[in-house]
């Protein structure tokens, strides 16, 4: 948990090991939610309603906020932070060229 910023200040491959972390927990943070939401073993399997999540206390404040200014993460005040893009985008399934048009 000491992970301080490197000497030559926030490197790219410092930062992208701080994204993955981030995407990392959110990702466990909605599975946790999802295995919790019924009792019942045959439950609907609803998706978790989480969206944001508190960063990993493992990397300074800073880094956070340059990731903020990059425009991969967004405040959502109360020190939660959200992801800019989808975590899991819908896939592409098959060629839909009516709908492409």
């Amino acid at each position: 948990m000491n992970d301080d910023i490197p000497e030559g200040g926030m490197d790219p491959a410092y930062l992208k090991k701080a994204y993955k972390t981030f995407r990392k927990r959110l990702r466990l943070t909605r599975l946790d939610a999802e295995s919790t939401l019924g009792s019942s073993a045959l439950s609907g399997g609803r998706k978790s309603g989480i969206v944001a999540i508190r960063p990993p206390n493992n990397f300074p404040q800073e880094v956070w906020d340059k990731l903020v200014e990059m425009g991969k993460l967004r405040t959502e005040g109360m020190g939660l932070y959200e992801l800019t893009e989808d975590l899991n985008p819908p896939k592409k399934k098959g060629s839909n060229e009516i709908y492409d048009k």
